[in-house]
């Protein structure tokens, strides 16, 4: 095969370091956002935060460029319109300003038998092994009791039978699995109650021994001992029947029975809330609505003039090098934040534009709409709203909501219009909010009555939005 070289004309577009920088930070939340700054400012010399106290302003020859600071994009003071994004404002605050201070006592404390550990963002274990060292155990007991203490899930159940206890334990600890029941019998009366235990049955009746004695509480016991899975069906006639009680009396049995916990250790083992932080904050301002940057979430930062003003331009040292180096960093960086945020801005402006609607009126006016039409309403790509749209959120009036919730499909309506499927699912909510709860609504009556508001959707679609909404079927809403 004989060689030969050829010239070929093509476009390609290629990831500069500054590009990838400015897609990675337009797609971080801004708590990731936060540490992202952070590690910035500790790692970049020429970098600071204009609102750290001792910062200071060094005289020289240095001049600042557009580049080398940075402050939010200014919201319009009128009511919003499309026109009035471009316009910039606000300040930057610091959010590390206030910094926690841990304390506490060093690991080689003794343990304090009379202090009662902190529930918050603590396990369930920690918990009942501070009841057990209260407990008077002898050491095989003791011993017994660490070993069911270790089989117990975070939901507060057994997940251990008595017999594989024993094995593992061994016949030196124990030799009957009646020496296991006796220890687990104990730790079953401690805080909270039912835990220990090895189904729902046995939960549910743990917890009704700690009941004030009443008829209601006898026939709550034979309901859980004998007729859970009647109760679990809401088969109350059949209940009644069989039980031979009065209307109000299972009532009232099913209504103590309801205030039990089917996973004690939930109360004990609740993991810590991740709490979320407005990108965005939306006010009414006059007829229309505003749309302001959270200046909480990013601090404001520039070049430290001090040491831009060491740079030395015919120097070629290592030292210089080093500082001119951080420098370009700098000001890429504070370039590429600005930009994440008047790409923020532009998108959130959109947003609200397209679903006053629901600022005005709620779910139910909400208006279908798709990255497509933010997309060539701000003039970017269709990939960068939904980067810009993920993870971020907007403080309104009526809540805290992800970008991405005022983005839904359409559903036709019987007069050739459009309607949301958020605003379906709002329909759904409140039709089910108001039923008679001794005859839920079917997802068949659901769509008829959805279908009489001009809402044509098929029955499926309705048991799809019911189970996306975490609504039981009717059969389980069914109440006395």
């Amino acid at each position: 095969m004989k060689q030969t070289l050829q010239l070929k004309l093509g476009q390609r577009l290629t990831m500069t370091p500054q590009l990838q920088q400015a897609i990675r930070l337009l797609q971080l939340s801004s708590i990731e956002l936060q540490q992202e700054i952070q590690t910035v400012l500790d790692n970049n010399l020429m970098i600071e935060n204009a609102a750290a106290e001792g910062s200071e302003e060094a005289d020289g020859e240095y001049t600042e460029t557009p580049t080398d600071s940075l402050a939010a994009p200014e919201t319009p003071a009128e009511p919003l319109t499309e026109t009035g994004a471009d316009d910039f404002d606000a300040a930057w605050e610091d959010p590390w300003s206030q910094g926690d201070e841990s304390s506490g006592g060093s690991s080689g404390e003794a343990w304090d038998f009379n202090q009662t550990p902190s529930q918050e963002g603590g396990e369930l274990r920690d918990h009942l092994l501070w009841q057990m060292r209260l407990t008077t155990f002898s050491e095989t007991d003791q011993a017994i009791a660490l070993a069911i203490i270790d089989a117990i899930s975070e939901d507060g159940y057994l997940t251990e039978s008595l017999e594989d206890l024993a094995t593992e334990l061994g016949p030196d600890l124990v030799t009957e699995t009646a020496e296991v029941y006796a220890v687990l019998q104990r730790i079953q009366r401690f805080d909270p109650l039912g835990v220990g235990a090895r189904d729902l049955r046995e939960a549910l009746l743990l917890q009704l021994e700690a009941q004030t004695s009443s008829a209601a509480l006898s026939v709550a016991r034979n309901l859980v001992e004998h007729h859970l899975d009647l109760l679990a069906a809401r088969d109350f006639a059949a209940l009644q029947r069989r039980l031979k009680i009065s209307e109000d009396s299972l009532k009232a049995a099913v209504e103590l029975i309801q205030r039990l916990n089917p996973r004690p250790g939930s109360q004990i083992s609740q993991k810590t809330a991740g709490y979320v932080v407005p990108d965005v904050i939306v006010r009414r301002v006059g007829t229309g609505w505003r749309v302001d940057l959270n200046s909480e979430t990013t601090p404001r930062l520039r070049i430290n003039r001090l040491y831009a003003s060491l740079i030395k331009r015919a120097d070629n040292s290592r030292d210089n090098e080093t500082m001119r180096q951080h420098l370009q960093e700098a000001r890429w960086f504070l370039k590429s934040l600005q930009s994440r945020n008047e790409t923020l801005f532009k998108v959130a402006c959109s947003i609200v534009d397209r679903q006053q609607a629901f600022f005005e009126h709620g779910e139910e006016a909400m208006q279908p709409m798709v990255l497509r039409e933010i997309a060539e309403a701000v003039n970017m790509h269709e990939s960068t709203i939904s980067r810009v749209t993920n993870q971020k959120y907007m403080h309104t009036p009526r809540g805290i909501f992800e970008f991405k919730y005022f983005f839904s499909s359409h559903v036709a309506t019987v007069d050739g219009g459009e309607c949301s499927a958020t605003a379906i699912q709002a329909m759904i909510r409140k039709l089910i909010a108001a039923e008679n709860p001794r005859k839920p609504l079917s997802d068949s009556r659901l769509t008829e009555l959805l279908l009489k508001d001009g809402i044509n959707v098929a029955r499926r679609t309705v048991a799809k939005y019911r189970e996306s909404m975490s609504i039981p079927p009717s059969n389980e809403r069914k109440r006395l």
